[in-house]
């Protein structure tokens, strides 16, 4: 049998293929985060709105609802980004 000399290089390429190949197994086996669901009551009090305003606001599709038999549901990070989304500059430069 004949002997094969390694490099470092040799090396170094079977790390870098071996890391991407742990990447790649990592990325397939983890689970995506739970989501934060909210109710009706938590978005009221969150924003200090009434329910016809919330109704209002979700009869509009400003906000996304999901309904569960008789229960309404909205994801947290929906309304966060919804939030974020509609955020509105100072005209004059103060904050």
């Amino acid at each position: 049998m004949a002997a094969t000399i390694i490099t470092t290089e040799d090396l170094m390429e079977f790390k870098e293929d071996l890391l991407e190949e742990f990447k790649k197994l990592m990325v397939e086996h983890t689970h995506p985060k739970p989501k934060n669901w909210l109710r009706s009551s938590d978005i009221r009090k969150r924003f200090e709105i009434s329910p016809s305003t919330l109704h209002s606001l979700r009869s509009r599709n400003i906000i996304p609802s999901y309904k569960v038999g008789g229960l309404v549901f909205y994801d947290a990070e929906e309304i966060d980004q919804i939030i974020l989304d509609n955020k509105v500059e100072p005209m004059d430069g103060t904050v």
